[in-house]
């Protein structure tokens, strides 16, 4: 637990100064004002949770993607990846709280999403159900943690992150129905979302700004700690496999 705690308080000392979390700020507002623009050009104002709850998804997922990477990345250019996997801790505890921490800070484009749609449009969204939407943005944040923790094992063997990072934001909201709900995408793609924890975060986010009562909260908030968990797991597994690989050929610093 130690362990844990060091280096998520590490990272949040680091992640305020990091170009990507400045351009997560930057940029939730201006996805919230091109979702509301729609929704109010549509006539659609009972759509304000929607793009409340999207960037904040899409922000959230964006600043752990980048972190997954980058925690290898920059370790590797710095010439302490060595060091720190040769130390008796598990280096995939180390990797999954360095990303929660920036997942956690994520948490914050739903103010910035929240403010820009009332001092932008007008539409305080109210929150009936505060607990249940505390809870919900807690587990989705260890979630994403533990998704992006089996990404981490792939960046090891990469000399660059970039390429995998880029290619992993927008098809995963499609997929997951972070803006547009699985019941109003084709019928193939509901079960594959629902296999993704962000379909079931996003649906209970926006349950949790619905005035009506939230159906099954527990057990939606299980699920989705259940599918963060299942993710830590198996990244813990490959990033154990895949570094007893590159020490076995002694590739660690290069591919």
């Amino acid at each position: 637990m130690s362990l844990f705690l060091a280096a998520l308080r590490l990272q949040l000392r680091l992640a305020p100064r990091s170009p990507g979390t400045l351009q997560v700020w930057a940029t939730a507002p201006l996805f919230t004002a091109v979702f509301l623009s729609i929704a109010e050009h549509a006539h659609r104002t009972d759509l304000a949770s929607f793009s409340i709850v999207a960037p904040t998804l899409m922000g959230q997922w964006a600043l752990t993607l980048g972190i997954a990477g980058e925690v290898i990345t920059e370790e590797r250019s710095q010439g302490t990846l060595e060091a720190v996997i040769a130390t008796p801790c598990r280096f995939s505890v180390v990797v999954v709280a360095r990303i929660l921490a920036v997942s956690l800070l994520g948490v914050t484009a739903m103010l910035e999403a929240w403010l820009v749609a009332g001092l932008g449009f007008g539409r305080w969204v109210a929150v009936p159900h505060p607990a249940v939407l505390a809870a919900a943005l807690l587990a989705n944040a260890a979630a994403m943690a533990g998704t992006a923790s089996i990404l981490s094992s792939l960046f090891v063997l990469m000399p660059s992150a970039r390429i995998v990072q880029n290619t992993l934001n927008y098809p995963l909201y499609l997929l997951s129905g972070v803006l547009v709900p699985l019941s109003e995408l084709p019928a193939w793609v509901g079960p594959l979302g629902r296999a993704v924890f962000l379909s079931w975060s996003a649906d209970l986010l926006r349950a949790a700004l619905d005035g009506a009562a939230v159906p099954r909260p527990l057990t939606r908030i299980a699920v989705v700690a259940l599918l963060g968990l299942s993710g830590y797991l198996v990244g813990a597994l490959l990033l154990a496999r895949v570094l007893r690989r590159v020490r076995r050929l002694g590739t660690l610093s290069h591919t």
